[in-house]
């Protein structure tokens, strides 16, 4: 018995494969007529294979909602979100455009501040900034870049226009689960990928090494790069082990690591061996306690300045954080205007800083039809979905707006798209996202598709996995072979 796919329906939101219409869009043609010539139990069996391929590779993530912080098999979905390379070109130029002024901007603040003296950035944006080092000042990372790894979430609205939703530029996680998707995709599906033109992405570990490589100072042919993790207990533990692993480099913990005349050196059984490209997974206040927070354990104390006098090079660099703030977001536009002398490639989404007047006694008055965020919350944490939210949570965001307005962003409501999903042997649309991975160093890249986050629960705008949300496969698909 085959599913039956004449009664979905996606009509209130944009659909990644299929037109209010029924039809395939571009690029999703042979899929869906494959997909649909699946029985239920053909479904069933390829979903019961992802599930156990999934356990069988240990890929997990850590919930700390949940006492005692529950490890999680990575939830999946097996029906791919499919975007035609014509397309992915243009978000792909869009995508490097951002990283470019994002990173223009992060050195310009750390440097001489021109775009707030020349009055595009408003200063006390930074000086609320719960994120900017003004130990980092005067600091200037090797080809210019403090955002190596950059992943910005995009969104696509019910018009088919793809917006940035927000940039990720501290620690960004989930381009493991994107690389482990698509290996358990092969597993399940290997027919799909001889007969589609899907483009690779199995050459990210490569390119994220070669990165890192080019950062060093040192004159030697094999760098010495390592995986800095705050411990097994972190919610992205298996990312970090993950790419130590792909990339046959050292993963390793502060203990691991001590600085000696300002050189970082690895503690080995033969020995010290000395350090030269730091990838770091640990955030800014405990990466050094003689800089930063002196109680933290995860760091390496020295670190900051064996950084500061080039003996090391950290990926990414301390401070990057400065733009990873929803406020700085909403400057992005004009920050590609200013450094680049260019129009945004792809739109922010329309976005009201409670900070302003005017803009926050708008957002007061339509509480119920906005989406409130903290300005450095992560996760989903922290926010207020107004159309399904209570009256009563309305009046505790008025309250914290009209307490700390700088800490707020507002935007309107989106009808994220929607891609088929498998939901209790039936087909049903969910709600998507998709973070591709920008890495910057002597170089640029942009991973071909990114890791597709998607709200199980149905009618949830809500994708993080923490908050319910699972993941799917992203196929970048030639349309002459779809």
């Amino acid at each position: 018995m085959t599913i039956d796919w004449k009664h979905y329906s996606s009509k209130d939101t944009y659909d990644e494969l299929l037109t209010s219409s029924g039809r395939a869009r571009s690029g999703a043609g042979k899929v869906m007529h494959y997909l649909r010539n699946l029985s239920e139990e053909d479904l069933k069996e390829r979903r019961e294979a992802a599930e156990l391929a999934m356990h069988v590779m240990g890929i997990t993530f850590t919930v700390y909602s949940e006492e005692g912080g529950i490890d999680r098999v990575w939830p999946f979905d097996i029906i791919p979100r499919i975007i035609s390379a014509r397309e992915w070109q243009r978000i792909e130029e869009g995508l490097i455009q951002r990283a470019q002024a994002l990173n223009m901007f992060i050195a310009d603040i750390y440097d001489k501040q021109k775009i707030i003296k020349d009055g595009i950035f408003p200063a006390e944006v930074l000086k609320q900034s719960v994120n900017f080092r003004e130990q980092c000042m005067g600091i200037k990372p090797a080809h210019g870049v403090w955002a190596h790894i950059c992943g910005s979430d995009l969104v696509r609205d019910f018009d088919g226009t793809m917006y940035v939703l927000e940039d990720n530029l501290r620690v960004p996680s989930g381009v493991s689960y994107m690389l482990e998707n698509r290996l358990v995709m092969k597993r399940v599906f290997p027919e799909l990928f001889e007969d589609h033109s899907i483009l690779p992405i199995d050459g990210y570990s490569t390119r994220l090494f070669d990165m890192l490589a080019s950062l060093s100072a040192q004159p030697t042919e094999y760098p010495s790069i390592v995986v800095l993790t705050p411990g097994i207990y972190n919610s992205a533990y298996f990312e970090h082990s993950y790419l130590a692993q792909q990339m046959g480099v050292e993963l390793v913990s502060g203990s691991d690591l001590i600085v000696e005349d300002d050189i970082v050196f690895m503690k080995t059984i033969n020995g010290r061996s000395r350090v030269d490209v730091i990838y770091r997974r640990v955030d800014d206040l405990f990466l050094d306690p003689q800089v930063f927070n002196p109680d933290s354990m995860l760091g390496v104390p020295g670190i900051m300045n064996a950084w500061r006098k080039g003996n090391v090079a950290i990926a990414n660099a301390p401070g990057a954080g400065v733009a990873d703030d929803k406020v700085v977001y909403a400057y992005v536009p004009d920050m590609i205007r200013y450094y680049l002398d260019q129009d945004a490639i792809l739109p922010n989404v329309p976005t009201y800083l409670c900070m302003d007047d005017k803009q926050r006694e708008h957002v007061l008055a339509n509480l119920e039809n906005m989406v409130v965020k903290p300005a450095n919350e992560s996760g989903g944490y922290g926010m207020m979905v107004g159309p399904a939210a209570s009256k009563r949570m309305h009046r505790e965001f008025a309250a914290l707006i009209k307490k700390n307005p700088r800490n707020y962003i507002a935007q309107p409501t989106l009808s994220l798209s929607t891609v088929p999903t498998l939901c209790d042997g039936e087909i049903e649309p969910r709600h998507v996202d998709l973070r591709p991975f920008i890495l910057s160093g002597d170089s640029m890249h942009v991973t071909r598709g990114g890791l597709t986050r998607v709200a199980l629960n149905k009618g949830s705008l809500v994708v993080n996995s923490s908050q319910g949300g699972g993941s799917k496969d992203t196929w970048i698909v030639e349309t002459g072979g779809a």
